[in-house]
């Protein structure tokens, strides 16, 4: 790369070869915005270079992500409209050698690459029954993992400053990029976006990130609810965990509640989210076709727990009509 920096090599591979890309990036906030910089220009997920001190934690989390994503290659490509194919090139019988006296002026012309048409992608399994939600709901609370910010930051972006409902995010993130996150979500978005601090009051028109390495939750105090930011359960796999936060939001106000499981790697929130629906919650899943990773919204689906399953493009309208009901 002599003339560009690892953004301009990204951009570049977007543009004219699309392919899964796993980012290495450094704990800091610089490297943080680099990274969110880069899920936005199409990178897929992240490493945080700490692991490295680590070989084999590092190796770990690389293969794990490396299988995971290289399954998404047909996702890239239909994503970007575009074919993955190789450039050709000339033949060697068809290169004309230069000599010094007589230079070649022969050209060889690259064929660009032609966009796909985008094909009609079923968004819901043949034999799944979906209840649309029922509102109003004045609580929003969205579990998401690898590939989740630029989704994030779409449904945010299209939320209108008068939405009548509060929005709790659980992103898995490591603490130095949570605070980045919630800031380039407050600039995009007519909300206001903030990193959740423990004991927030519920707002209306605002949206709390849970800091990485913490849990976002729910509790009441006397007859209302506000934000809690915990260390429990200490076990957790993934900090924040979504099981924590839409297990509470259940528990505490089921039927005031809808919640989204977008893209992500694993299960986490499968247990919360049959707390949340057996209280009288709402749930929107990402559909298979616009998620980078189907894991997290698969589980829900598998369980029959979505009432919708939608395009990542049609979540935001969903959540407006629902919440103003």
């Amino acid at each position: 790369m002599p003339h560009l920096n690892g953004l301009d090599t990204l951009k570049a591979i977007m543009e004219t070869s699309p392919l899964p890309v796993v980012m290495v990036s450094s704990l800091t906030e610089e490297g943080a915005e680099t990274t969110l910089k880069a899920l936005e220009l199409g990178a897929m997920d992240f490493i945080p270079k700490s692991l490295e001190k680590d070989k084999d934690v590092f190796g770990k989390e690389l293969r794990l992500k490396v299988k995971s994503l290289a399954r998404r290659k047909v996702f890239i490509r239909l994503k970007y409209g575009r074919f993955n194919k190789p450039v050709a090139q000339p033949t060697t019988s068809a290169i004309k050698k230069p000599t010094p006296a007589a230079p070649s002026t022969e050209q060889v012309t690259i064929p660009k690459f032609t966009p796909r048409s985008h094909p009609k992608r079923p968004t819901v399994p043949a034999d799944y029954v979906q209840t649309p939600c029922k509102g109003p709901r004045d609580l929003v609370v969205i579990g998401v993992s690898t590939g989740g910010p630029p989704v994030v930051q779409k449904i945010l972006a299209a939320m209108p400053k008068d939405l009548p409902a509060c929005i709790l995010i659980a992103q898995h993130m490591p603490l130095s990029f949570t605070g980045p996150f919630a800031k380039r979500l407050d600039n995009v978005s007519a909300l206001k976006v903030t990193e959740a601090s423990d004991g927030d009051k519920f707002l209306r028109g605002h949206a709390y990130v849970c800091p990485g390495g913490k849990h976002i939750g729910i509790r009441m105090k006397g007859p209302l609810p506000e934000v809690a930011i915990t260390d429990e359960p200490l076990d957790a796999l993934y900090k924040p965990t979504v099981n924590v936060l839409m297990g509470t939001a259940g528990k505490y106000l089921g039927r005031r509640t809808l919640g989204v499981m977008l893209t992500g790697m694993g299960n986490d929130g499968i247990e919360g989210a049959k707390i949340l629906k057996d209280n009288g919650g709402c749930l929107i899943a990402q559909d298979e076709a616009s998620c980078v990773v189907y894991g997290m919204n698969k589980a829900v689906i598998d369980a029959k727990l979505a009432n919708m399953i939608l395009d990542a493009d049609d979540i935001a309208g969903a959540i407006i009509k629902i919440v103003r009901g």
